[in-house]
C-alpha cells in the first residue's frame, strides 16, 4: 500500500531535476535495496518541520539509512552540484545568464542547542550564543556559498573563506559583490585584490533612516534569509558540525529551487514575491 503524501514530497518533476546526480548503484555489486527518491524525501521533511533524526516518521527508509546517504552526499559534494545546476536553469528560466554577474553578502547569527558542537561563540553586537551563517547569493537570491562559524568570528574574517568558495574562474562573469558597513575592512580589501577578479561595494544605510528599511542590493541577501528561516531544521543551529549546517541550508535552497522550477508556487509558502534585483 502507498503511503499519504507529506506536503515536502517532491512530484515527478522535481525528482527529474535532482535524480540525475545522485550515484548509480555499482554495477555487479549488491544490488540497492533503498528508494534514493524517498531518502531526498525524507530529508527534505526533516529540514522542513525541524524534527530530529530518530523521529523520522517511518514509511520513509530508516533513519540511520537516510543519516549515511545525507553525509555520503557531502563527502561526495553532490549537495553543491545540485545547487549549482539548479541555480543556472533558475537563472536562464528567469531569462539571465547562467553565471551571475553581481552578487550580495551577509550573515546571520542564530542560536545553537544545549549541547553546542564545534564552532560556537558568542555574537556581542547581536547578543547572540552560537554561530554564524555567512552566505553569498546572486542577483535572484540563488544560493553561491554558505560558511558556518562561530558567532565569535568577525563578518569581515569570515568572508574570506565564504569568498574562497567562488573562485573567479569558476565565476568569470562575477565583478561585484555588494555588502554592508560590516564588511569595510582594509585587509579585506587586500585579500580580494590578491585573490580574485572582482570588488566589494558596501551599500551603507541613509545616515537618517531609523527602524528597518530595505536598501538597494542588499535587501536580495537579506530576503534569502527570510526564504531559509521557513524551514524549522534552521531556526537554530542543531548541528554538531558546521559541514553538516552548511548542507542543511543548501537542502533547504535546493527545495526552493525545484518547486520554483516545477512552478510549483514556491513564493506563496514561503511568503516572499520573487523579484528581479535592481
Amino acid at each position: 500500500m502507498e503511503r499519504k503524501p507529506y506536503p515536502t514530497d517532491l512530484t515527478d518533476e522535481q525528482w527529474q531535476l535532482i535524480e540525475p546526480f545522485l550515484p548509480l548503484a555499482v554495477p555487479g555489486g549488491r544490488p540497492r535495496k533503498t528508494d534514493l527518491r524517498e531518502v531526498v524525501n525524507a530529508l527534505l521533511y526533516l529540514v522542513r518541520s525541524g524534527c530530529q533524526w530518530r523521529m523520522i516518521p517511518h514509511e520513509f527508509p530508516p533513519w540511520r539509512t537516510c543519516y549515511n546517504y545525507y553525509r555520503a552526499w557531502i563527502d561526495s559534494s553532490t549537495w553543491n552540484e545540485i545547487v549549482a545546476s539548479l541555480r543556472m536553469e533558475v537563472r536562464s528560466e528567469a531569462g539571465r545568464n547562467d553565471q551571475p554577474k553581481v552578487a550580495a553578502i551577509d550573515s546571520q547569527s542564530v542560536k545553537t542547542t544545549e549541547q553546542g558542537g564545534e564552532e560556537r561563540g558568542y555574537d556581542g553586537g547581536k547578543k547572540v550564543s552560537g554561530r554564524k551563517r555567512h552566505i553569498l547569493v546572486d542577483s535572484l537570491g540563488m544560493l553561491l556559498a554558505v560558511v558556518v562559524t562561530s558567532a565569535a568570528v568577525d563578518d569581515a574574517e569570515a568572508a574570506k573563506s565564504l569568498l574562497a568558495c567562488v573562485e573567479s574562474d569558476a565565476f568569470p562573469r562575477l565583478r561585484t559583490i555588494y555588502a554592508d558597513n560590516k564588511y569595510h575592512n582594509h585587509d579585506l580589501y587586500q585579500w580580494i585584490h590578491a585573490n580574485t577578479n572582482y570588488r566589494l561595494h558596501i551599500v551603507s544605510r541613509p545616515p537618517d533612516q531609523q527602524g528597518f528599511k530595505l536598501v538597494r542590493q542588499r535587501w536580495v541577501v537579506e530576503r534569502t534569509l527570510g526564504w531559509l528561516g521557513r524551514s524549522r531544521r534552521l531556526s537554530k543551529d542543531y548541528e554538531k558540525l558546521t559541514s553538516t549546517s552548511e548542507a542543511m541550508v543548501k537542502i533547504a535552497m535546493i527545495h526552493l529551487m525545484v518547486r520554483r522550477l516545477a512552478n510549483d508556487t514556491p513564493a506563496q509558502e514561503f511568503g516572499y514575491e520573487y523579484k528581479s534585483a535592481a
